[in-house]
């Protein structure tokens, strides 16, 4: 499947909207992610473990939205963008992420 962060994609045209598309999954971090995050966090530098439960995310929400297109008979998502933002709810924090598009069924211009 199509994914683009354009709204228009070269040589094809677009021949039906199948409307907004998303994938959204809230991830906390490990005992040890927390426990390494916190240390680095006091000591100063990049902090790998949440890096990689970062992008971990946004892998799944990506994977996420692409099956929702799939089940909307979509063929590509078009103007797909990330949005993030944390989550606490009873001392328990976690990290959100959306990945949506508009999801479409694209049609090859023949010359």
């Amino acid at each position: 499947m199509l994914v683009i962060t354009t709204l228009e994609v070269e040589g094809y045209r677009i021949v039906d909207y199948r409307g907004i598309v998303r994938g959204i999954i809230v991830r906390a971090p490990t005992i040890m992610q927390g426990f390494w995050g916190t240390l680095k966090n006091m000591l100063g530098g990049n902090i790998g473990a949440y890096t990689a439960m970062c992008e971990q995310t946004r892998q799944l929400a990506y994977k996420f939205m692409v099956e929702h297109a799939q089940a909307v008979g979509a063929n590509a998502v078009i103007g797909m963008r990330y949005d993030s933002s944390q989550v606490s709810s009873g001392g328990v924090s976690g990290t959100e992420v959306l990945c949506y598009g508009t999801a479409v069924v694209l049609d090859k211009i023949r010359s």
